[in-house]
């Protein structure tokens, strides 16, 4: 019954993501940014679906049953405050701008060669995000089906292309209507099923009101800390929400739609927590035993109660992994193949054409990694660790402050990359758990540095950036002089470049 109801779940939202496809007719515009034309209410389900999906769902009761409250919701709690930076501060210049992809915006303000290591770097990031969203698809199949772990991310991704690779973000955006309201019902209904049956019950130490989680090196402090500061900055460097942003009617239609995804994900981010502390506490649920949520909904939860909650999960991790190929191949063939929008009439736009193209490899990595890092929470805030690393200070500051540079860029992208590598390399383990994907075993550094090797990569990319900025600003470099005047000029009246 679970497996049955969820597949028609998944059968409804492929119906109408084929369905929608025809609103692409044939232009790039309309299959990168749904010809600009989206509601504050479609962009708003938009940019919730994609921050509640299975890493904030799944990896979040995962990390708060085994470490408490604050390691598992601060990924949920990390991804709304991004939304609501964003709404404050970037929603507007970048709705404004009338960009394609995020490539765009460096292109603009700091010229070819940042466009091209800017996007390098998003693409790597947004395809472990992919692979973490792929992993609970696996799990999902190996719980519930007999087909296995590898053949779920497998099936996932075809599922997941067969409406995106037709209708790009308009039929993201329609089937994400579906997508939450199915997470929201899922996510009332079990929450309210475990507070009838058993109660809120946390074990001491473990909730939201035990601050020792935020300022104790012993309860995880640096690592929760790090959680918070790479979701809600690296976060903002993030190709799927901004492309969502871009699609957007109007600079005002996004500022809205980006303060109501923020409320909504920290609301049901805490509530999947709470769940998951309920759950350890009464029903002794460990995240050793597979994931803490999909044992909840294969022993006592009413059947009824699975499919909705599963069907939930499964939405919201295909809405985010849609928008993660969709805005990856985008900016590989536009921004580092360099095709642009073809409009003369007659003519094919290669521009979407090679962007569907180019869904197949980034999906065929992204399989790959899933298969060889089972982690879900762990796999969405190192991607954005490399982005907090690298490209959030020249992207934020860089909307404001005039005197950031190519060369500063340029050189905060490769020392935030190599400290965060090192780092990443040395450190055993990865968010509290072992870290099963690069590690070297050495003396030097020891489990002490994890989470803070988040706060350094940051901190030295963001000093990096300032200083090579302010050492080069007024030199004669003729690229960012140009660069800026295209970028001052495209901040004041929209320019649909390609």
């Amino acid at each position: 019954m679970i497996i049955t109801g969820v597949a028609l779940t998944v059968l409804l939202v492929l119906v109408v993501g084929i369905a929608v496809a025809r609103k692409v007719d044939g232009d790039s515009a309309n299959y990168l940014v749904a010809g600009r034309s989206l509601g504050v209410p479609l962009v708003a389900v938009a940019l919730t679906t994609a921050a509640v999906d299975s890493n904030a769902t799944v990896g979040n009761t995962d990390l708060t049953g085994t470490f408490g409250f604050w390691a598992g919701a601060s990924l949920a709690l990390g991804l709304a405050l991004c939304l609501l930076l964003a709404g404050l501060f970037l929603a507007k210049p970048m709705n404004r701008m009338g960009l394609f992809t995020l490539g765009d915006f460096f292109a603009k303000r700091y010229g070819r060669r940042v466009e091209v290591v800017a996007s390098v770097l998003m693409i790597f990031a947004f395809t472990i995000l992919l692979a973490g969203n792929l992993v609970a698809m696996g799990f999902l199949f190996e719980y519930f089906t007999p087909l296995g772990y590898q053949v779920g991310v497998v099936l996932a991704v075809v599922l997941i292309l067969a409406y995106t690779i037709g209708g790009g973000l308009y039929s993201d955006a329609y089937t994400a209507v579906i997508q939450a309201v199915i997470t929201v019902v899922g996510t009332l209904a079990l929450f309210g099923w475990v507070a009838v049956s058993y109660g809120i019950e946390i074990a001491p130490g473990m909730g939201p009101f035990d601050l020792e989680q935020l300022t104790s090196s012993e309860l995880g402090a640096p690592i929760n800390w790090a959680t918070l500061i790479s979701l809600g900055i690296g976060d903002l460097v993030a190709i799927d929400f901004m492309q969502r942003i871009f699609a957007a009617r109007s600079p005002e239609a996004a500022q809205k739609a980006c303060f109501i995804g923020a409320g909504a994900t920290a609301v049901i981010g805490t509530l999947w927590a709470l769940i998951a502390l309920t759950a350890s506490s009464v029903l002794g649920l460990d995240a050793a035993n597979g994931p803490i949520v999909y044992q909840l909904l294969d022993g006592p939860a009413p059947a009824i109660l699975a499919v909705l909650t599963l069907s939930g999960i499964v939405a919201a991790s295909f809405s985010t992994a849609s928008g993660a190929i969709l805005a990856t191949s985008a900016v590989a063939v536009r921004n580092i193949v360099g095709i642009r929008r073809e409009v003369e009439p007659g003519h094919h736009d290669p521009l979407l054409r090679w962007t569907r193209v180019a869904m197949l490899p980034v999906v065929a990595i992204g399989v790959l990694l899933a298969i060889r890092v089972s982690q879900t929470g762990i796999l969405l805030t190192l991607a954005f660790d490399l982005m907090l690393a690298c490209l959030a200070v020249p992207f934020i500051v860089g909307v404001f402050w005039r005197r950031g540079t190519t060369a500063g860029t340029l050189a905060a992208c490769g020392v935030g990359f190599v400290v965060r590598a090192v780092l990443l390399v040395l450190t055993p383990t990865l968010y509290g758990v072992p870290n099963d994907l690069l590690y070297v075993s050495n003396d030097v550094v020891g489990i002490g540095m994890d989470g803070w090797a988040t706060l350094l990569s940051f901190a030295v990319g963001a000093l990096t950036y300032v200083g090579v900025s302010l050492l080069t600003s007024n030199a004669d470099h003729e690229e960012d002089v140009l660069a800026l005047d295209r970028f001052e000029v495209d901040r004041r009246e929209p320019d649909p470049i390609g």
